[in-house]
């Protein structure tokens, strides 16, 4: 197979991987910009290279011309959370998508591999445009946490300097930091209401500020300078004293005054 041919193959996988990972990305900016928690923190994306494909279909006794009907992981998600309980909303969230058909799911966060590896795993179908026209393809997301995403990037980088044959007091070491993670991961989740409520707070004191700033750009545009400057230092003043429900009075206020310079210029 030429490698022109790979790149013909490999590019609707890479179109997919950026177009999912500005779906999934939008669902956290929709979250904060309303006030509302993510269960999604951070998503990542990856076409596999040609080496991992071919050793992947090697392994598997795979015919190259077989690959894509095969190998379901060539386009790779991966979505960061902070929970565990997160996990599952963020599997109902991709359950409940009309742009993508779930066709597998294996949970190793209840069910643990033997190497301490735990994340949910979910196949998808999704389609993408293409200059040739629409193409199915399958896609691999992988749901975890911050925690279990540490493990396993140590783990992965193990298993490709020891070619797969880790010595066994490296993974005794890793079986004991697996432990060590799923006692990390409850022990957040018993705080994970308080995290909740000081990270919404955060986010909708930003939200409140950049609607605050926004209208006083706005405003430069319609009232007196010196009026303005007056009104910015005012808002300087309250956001020092750190306090939300000043801030949202003053965008209360701000608003009234905007809305009269608004009628003013009609």
């Amino acid at each position: 197979m030429e490698i022109q041919l790979w790149r013909e193959i490999l590019n609707p996988y890479d179109l997919a991987v950026k177009e999912l990972t500005v779906k999934f990305e939008h669902l956290i900016q929709e979250h904060r910009q309303q006030g509302l928690y993510s269960p999604i923190e951070q998503v990542h994306g990856r076409v596999k290279t040609i080496s991992s494909i071919l050793d992947k279909a090697q392994k598997k006794n795979i015919p190259i011309n077989e690959i894509e009907e095969k190998l379901e992981d060539i386009a790779g998600i991966r979505i960061i959370c902070q929970f565990v309980e997160d996990i599952q909303k963020v599997v109902e969230i991709i359950r409940s998508r009309t742009d993508m058909k779930v066709i597998e799911e294996k949970d190793y966060v209840n069910n643990m591999k033997n190497s301490g590896y735990r994340s949910y795993h979910m196949i998808i179908e999704y389609n993408v445009e293409t200059m040739n026209g629409p193409k199915c393809i399958h896609a691999e997301i992988q749901i975890r946490t911050l925690a279990m995403n540490f493990w396993a990037t140590i783990e992965h980088s193990l298993q490709y300097k020891y070619k797969k044959n880790i010595p066994d007091h490296i993974r005794e070491k890793l079986s004991s930091a697996a432990d060590a993670i799923i006692v990390l991961d409850q022990e957040m989740s018993q705080v994970r209401s308080e995290i909740m409520d000081a990270q919404n707070a955060f986010q909708i004191q930003a939200n409140l500020v950049a609607d605050i700033l926004n209208t006083i750009q706005n405003l430069y545009q319609l009232a007196n300078k010196r009026e303005i400057a007056k009104i910015q230092d005012e808002f300087y003043q309250i956001y020092k004293a750190e306090d939300l429900d000043q801030l949202r009075r003053f965008q209360k206020q701000l608003d009234v005054i905007a809305e009269g310079y608004r009628a003013q210029s009609c």
